[in-house]
């Protein structure tokens, strides 16, 4: 099924209220498969450059925030002109800087509006920005800033401050992740010569629209990369799963429960039959536009046997390395972020700092994602097919949280092995 089929059999079921906004819109299906792409681009990268690092145990875990980076991606690309933009726009695979706002603008009023006064997931955004006293924003950003990203903005003084000012942003970020992010500004990061600081905060929890049973749980052999095993807590279900084989993986569908909530919050396993074929799955899903909308299991199917790991992974990387090494490199070197503030000196980007936390356990999920960048001068119809499959996640897989209503990915992870939380 292609994906504005796929809309279209997610619209059939759900509110008006979100029909009459827009979403079916074939300009906003390809924007928002452009942000999925990006996403699965990023989280190659930056797992083969994890990867190498822990080259002799390789069985370090992450989760990361693709569209956290994205938000702060696309509010430093709303202050940039010339070279400088026309990267960005060429990284976010979006063709001007009005369907950056556009489609940023339309996640924050929709995909992450809080759904758990409904009965759905609870969600949370929150943007925000710090400069230097002794300059001032751009009339026409200050605008983007308000009226795009919901952005509050805070006038500080960073040169007899700077420690002060990092440990703000710090109890911000602790604030809108609901404690689960303590830091994200590590120390020395603030200097007197910081002048702004832009940053994005996401929180998440979902219950499963189909709770496991605590007492069910049970350790099992997880198979490791390197091909040493441990004893892990897997979880497992008797009830049918939204589960389809394709060709060398399988995809598991858990969908959150939903309430009223117009939108359906999932979660998705991508498990590799291979046990250690976890990067030549990410490889492929990387490099082939439009995968995820095209590997979705809507059917559910019964299942012989069904094992998934807890786990709970705490990670944290310096973005500014991922993006530069994937070829951004004009935010960080030129000087065409001249839209920001109103001041005669080039602004460039210094650090991009993210660090993001989950945990799957039989109640659902809980995440959350933090993204600072420093600067100098719908749901399907539930179907049951008649057909009997295994699904057994003991060897290393990708992982990913997703509004199946509309495409956007949230979260994205990779587990090598369920013990490690970091």
């Amino acid at each position: 099924m292609d994906f504005p089929s796929y809309f279209q059999s997610m619209n059939s079921i759900r509110s008006p209220l979100l029909m009459d906004k827009s979403v079916c819109s074939m300009d906003l299906w390809n924007s928002i498969q452009k942000q999925s792409d990006v996403s699965l681009i990023l989280a190659k990268h930056l797992f083969f450059s994890k990867f190498k690092e822990d080259n002799e145990s390789k069985n370090a875990n992450m989760v990361f925030s693709p569209l956290s980076i994205q938000l702060v991606l696309a509010l430093i690309a709303a202050g940039s002109k010339g070279p400088t933009l026309d990267q960005l726009l060429s990284f976010l695979k979006l063709n001007s800087i009005e369907e950056v706002n556009s489609l940023y603008s339309w996640i924050v009023s929709n995909s992450l509006v809080d759904g758990s006064p409904m009965g759905g997931p609870r969600l949370s955004v929150a943007n925000g920005a710090w400069i230097d006293q002794s300059l001032s924003f751009k009339h026409s950003f200050k605008q983007i800033m308000d009226n795009v990203y919901k952005a509050a903005s805070n006038s500080v003084d960073f040169q007899n401050k700077a420690e002060e000012v990092r440990n703000e942003v710090n109890k911000w970020a602790k604030e809108e992740t609901y404690g689960l992010i303590e830091e994200i500004l590590p120390q020395d990061s603030v200097k007197s010569d910081t002048v702004l600081i832009l940053a994005n905060a996401l929180y998440f929890k979902g219950v499963w629209n189909e709770k496991l049973n605590a007492s069910d749980t049970k350790d099992e052999e997880f198979h490791l990369l390197n091909g040493g095993s441990v004893q892990a807590p897997f979880m497992t279900s008797r009830k049918w799963q939204y589960v389809k084989a394709f060709n060398g993986f399988k995809v598991l569908k858990r969908p959150y429960k939903q309430g009223e909530d117009m939108r359906c919050l999932s979660m998705y396993i991508y498990l590799p039959n291979a046990r250690v074929g976890l990067p030549a799955l990410l490889e492929k899903i990387s490099s082939e536009p439009g995968f995820l909308n095209r590997h979705i299991p809507l059917e559910k199917v019964r299942v012989r046997k069904f094992l998934i790991p807890k786990f709970k992974i705490t990670f944290g990387f310096e973005a500014s390395n991922l993006l530069t090494g994937l070829g951004l490199t004009h935010p960080f070197y030129g000087d065409g972020l001249a839209e920001i503030v109103d001041d005669i000196y080039p602004l460039f980007v210094t650090k991009v700092f993210h660090k993001s936390f989950i945990e799957v356990n039989e109640e659902g999920t809980e995440a959350a994602a933090v993204t600072a960048a420093t600067m100098l001068l719908g749901c399907s119809r539930m179907m049951i097919k008649e057909e009997t499959i295994d699904f057994v996640a003991d060897h290393p897989f990708l992982f990913l949280v997703k509004d199946d209503a509309t495409g956007v990915v949230l979260f994205i992870g990779t587990v090598l092995n369920p013990l490690n939380q970091f």
